[in-house]
């Protein structure tokens, strides 16, 4: 009962916390900055957008994973960055306001792309043995109450306190972190007498997809011929992603714990991935003198 209660109601007012806090590190003129040069922009929202959901489907087919696994991977490659990707990003000496920047245009893109991408999945999957879907209004309507609504909010308290917006933003990653951990825990929990089998097939598809992910975002980011700093946001934004809407979307919209398992395992790997880029981008990127 406590752990129904927790996704059900817990985890989405979670997220609209861990939004807000994301929104917090925005600002108009990180905005304004990229549109100027928006070549960046561009290339990293293209490989957060179509790459990684491409990725996400072409891993589910090749794998041959089971039908809940697969539609989890989707889930989980068409989700967004989040402010951990900003995090790392700053630790590995890459362009921050253009990690904020993707992110956002990806947070705001998922409320409509992710109900199609996985309701193409569910449909590939599941749509000879069941009917299942997603309700894209509904579920619309609730990543705007749970994503955008939060960032505005984070904004607009950026734009009016930014002295207190800059020292609770820690506060509200941590929070983030915290409720990522406790939900890998209740999940592992409520699924324990088939999670060994379901991390076998989840947990390789997950690492392909991380290192995947993160080449491809280099390899774009160097297509379009962007600085080294944005080469490494744009790989860390396609390389770190927000686990907990995919853990969202799979448990309280779709009702299955099963298909949190992506979500859930990607959710601890990516930060050893994370820890790779750092060292990557320390070792690459001179520091700008003062």
């Amino acid at each position: 009962m406590a752990q129904s209660v927790f996704i059900d109601i817990g985890l989405p007012v979670s997220l609209f916390i861990i939004m807000i806090g994301m929104g917090l590190g925005l600002t108009v003129n990180d905005f304004v900055k990229e549109a100027r040069h928006p070549r960046a922009a561009i290339a990293g929202s293209i490989g957060q957008l179509l790459v990684l959901p491409a990725l996400g489907f072409l891993l589910a087919w090749a794998l041959d994973l089971t039908p809940a696994i697969a539609v989890g991977l989707v889930i989980l490659a068409a989700c967004p960055g989040g402010a951990t990707s900003n995090v790392i990003t700053y630790l590995a000496r890459g362009n921050v306001a253009l990690s904020i920047v993707v992110t956002a245009i990806a947070s705001i893109a998922t409320i409509m792309s992710l109900p199609l991408l996985v309701n193409q999945a569910l449909s590939w999957q599941l749509g000879r043995s069941a009917n299942v879907s997603m309700p894209v209004i509904d579920t619309v309507a609730m990543l705007v109450v749970i994503v955008l609504l939060p960032t505005g909010i984070g904004m607009l308290i950026r734009a009016r306190a930014p002295i207190f917006a800059v020292r609770s933003e820690k506060t509200f990653n941590a929070f983030g972190a915290l409720v990522l951990l406790s939900l890998i825990i209740l999940i592992s929990y409520g699924l324990r007498d088939q999670l060994l089998s379901l991390l076998i097939q989840a947990g390789p598809a997950c690492l392909i997809l991380n290192t995947l992910g993160i080449a491809a975002g280099l390899g774009i980011a160097r297509i379009a011929g962007v600085a080294k700093p944005d080469q490494v946001a744009i790989a860390v934004e396609l390389g770190i992603k927000n686990s907990t809407i995919g853990i969202l979307v799979a448990t309280t919209i779709l009702g299955s714990q099963e298909m949190a398992i992506p979500s859930m395992v990607y959710g601890l790997t990516m930060y050893f991935f994370g820890a790779g880029l750092v060292t990557y981008g320390v070792a690459t990127i001179t520091p700008k003198k003062a």
